[in-house]
Formats: structure tokens, sequence, C-alpha cells
């Protein structure tokens, strides 16, 4: 996975849980692409202190995610569901389940809640 996408990823879900400066420069760095001489301009910190900033919330995001593991639960969430839709296609496509009208009003109703939550979830 790219670093980026993986950093940015993280933030989203830990973001909240670092320090205010180490929130600001991972934000500026790996949200809005700001170099380090421009996060130094807007911090107000030498550019080796925003590098160095950002590297301990690197470090804080990953270790995060080793404890607490909810980047990987969600991944997670998002494969079953996926798999739950070919388990709903699968019965629509059984001839029995389609001649049963509330059979098939059910697994429209499970098919329409997957896919809101997968809406909602997906970047």
């Amino acid at each position: 996975m790219d670093k980026f996408f993986e950093i940015g990823y993280l933030f989203d879900f830990y973001g909240n849980l670092l320090s205010k400066k180490q929130y600001d420069a991972v934000e500026l760095y790996y949200i809005h692409d700001l170099s380090l001489g421009e996060i130094s301009e807007q911090l107000d910190i030498s550019r080796q202190g925003v590098y160095d900033i950002i590297k301990r919330a690197e470090k804080k995001l990953y270790s995060f995610e080793e404890k607490l593991g909810l980047v990987k639960k969600f991944n997670n969430s998002i494969v079953n569901m996926e798999e739950i839709l070919k388990y709903i296609n699968n019965l629509k496509n059984n001839q029995n389940v389609y001649n049963d009208k509330n059979s098939m009003v059910q697994i429209k109703g499970i098919e329409k809640l997957v896919l809101d939550i997968l809406k909602t979830t997906r970047r």
C-alpha cells in the first residue's frame, strides 16, 4: 500500500489521538501535500522539527493500529459485506427463492442495507 494512502487512512482513524502539533503536521504533509518548508513556516518551527514531529506521529499511528486494529477490522467488515452480497446474488438466482415473494422481499431488504453500509464506508 502506498505510504501516503496508508498514513492518510491511519490518520482518519487515529488522528485525534495525536498531539495538536502532530495532528497539524501530519494533516498538512499527508492530506494537504505541503512540503516540510511550507509546514515549518505555518507552524513556526524548523524543517527538522517538522520532520521529527511527522516521524513520531507516524510511529504513533502505526502503534495505535497495531494495538487496536481498527483499520484492519474496518477493512475486514467491508470484505465480509461484499461476501454477503455474493450470497445474496446466489439466493436471488435460485429459482425456488425467486418464486417466493416474501423471501425475495427480505433478500432485497438485506441487500439494500449492505449496499448502504458499503456506500458510506468506501472512500
